[in-house]
């Protein structure tokens, strides 16, 4: 059903971690795209993931950070250590610099790790679905949205499993974040995409940055379903109000906190009352500074909480 994608950097994988045992309860299979040299944190994700049950999909060409020359070290891990397990299946990535000899030599290669296509800018859906012929019924087939229009996704139709990434997360300055956006509606809406789950980009979203600069302005991430309106997810930016030097991002943080725990004190929020909310308010409380990537962590956290509280229902 809902598939997270993430960058596979180490605040992210701990999210994973934190998060693998719910992930596998609400059947929500993450996508992790590799982008680190050092694969001990992923390989500590993946053994988490399998021993509480749950399933992912793991990137073996990544198009970005230290693995996109080359994904050998990716799939033997995979080989080494989760070759007999059915919780990990490989994900090819298939971009627009990818022809067709490519993405079914990609396929035939990693046959025995249950191989999954990520379709991120390949335009020849269609001679994929000719080459792949009777064995298309049994493959799986992620979309980025932004990529894949519905004529390119129809071609795939036969498949056993498709899915529809969509980024609702705006990048921009933390600075010129609004206090309140539309986020996605399409955990309500995937199978009027005629898809048979969704996935997003949780509040990273898709655009890859390597590392961040100075912080001029704060701000915590945080989706919210509105029941007054459907239940379409809307995600708040709550902003430090310093935003003109690039020092003391802790001082910023406890501005953006304080306006959260106002938020959530207002009992207006609509913010689920997940785990990661608690961990803020005893943060606030303790006056505490945890470091930014662990409030991204924290963040993504509260995401998950949030759609797997709306699917359990």
């Amino acid at each position: 059903m809902y598939h997270p994608y993430f960058r596979g950097k180490q605040f992210e994988l701990i999210a994973i971690r934190e998060t693998a045992a719910l992930m596998a309860k609400s059947g929500f299979v993450p996508i992790i795209e590799p982008v680190r040299e050092a694969l001990k944190g992923l390989e500590r994700t993946l053994t988490a993931i399998c021993d509480a049950g749950g399933e992912a999909i793991v990137i073996i060409n990544p198009a970005y950070g230290d693995h996109a020359e080359d994904g050998v070290s990716i799939s033997t891990l995979l080989g080494n250590g989760f070759l007999n397990k059915d919780c990990i299946s490989a994900g090819i990535l298939l971009t627009n610099d990818m022809n067709i000899d490519d993405a079914m030599a990609c396929h035939a290669k990693h046959q025995a790790h249950r191989p999954v296509f990520i379709h991120a800018g390949f335009t020849e859906a269609k001679a994929l679905a000719e080459a792949l012929g009777n064995d298309l019924s049994e493959t799986r087939h992620v979309f980025f949205e932004k990529h894949c229009h519905k004529l390119y996704r129809k071609h795939l139709k036969g498949s056993k499993t498709r899915i529809l990434l969509r980024d609702g997360f705006e990048r921009r300055r933390n600075a010129d974040h609004p206090a309140v956006e539309l986020f996605s509606d399409l955990h309500l809406t995937f199978e009027e995409e005629d898809m048979d789950g969704f996935g997003d980009f949780l509040i990273v979203g898709d655009d890859y940055v390597e590392g961040g600069g100075p912080a001029y302005a704060v701000a915590i991430h945080l989706t919210f379903l509105d029941p007054d309106k459907d239940e379409v997810m809307y995600i708040y930016h709550f902003v430090s109000t310093t935003k003109d030097t690039p020092t003391d991002p802790g001082g910023k943080f406890a501005q953006a906190l304080a306006k959260l725990i106002a938020k959530l004190d207002s009992g207006t929020s609509r913010l689920f009352a997940s785990t990661a909310i608690a961990e803020f308010r005893e943060l606030h409380d303790k006056g505490h500074f945890p470091g930014l990537g662990q409030v991204k962590k924290l963040s993504m956290r509260h995401h998950i909480e949030t759609l797997a509280d709306f699917f359990s229902e």
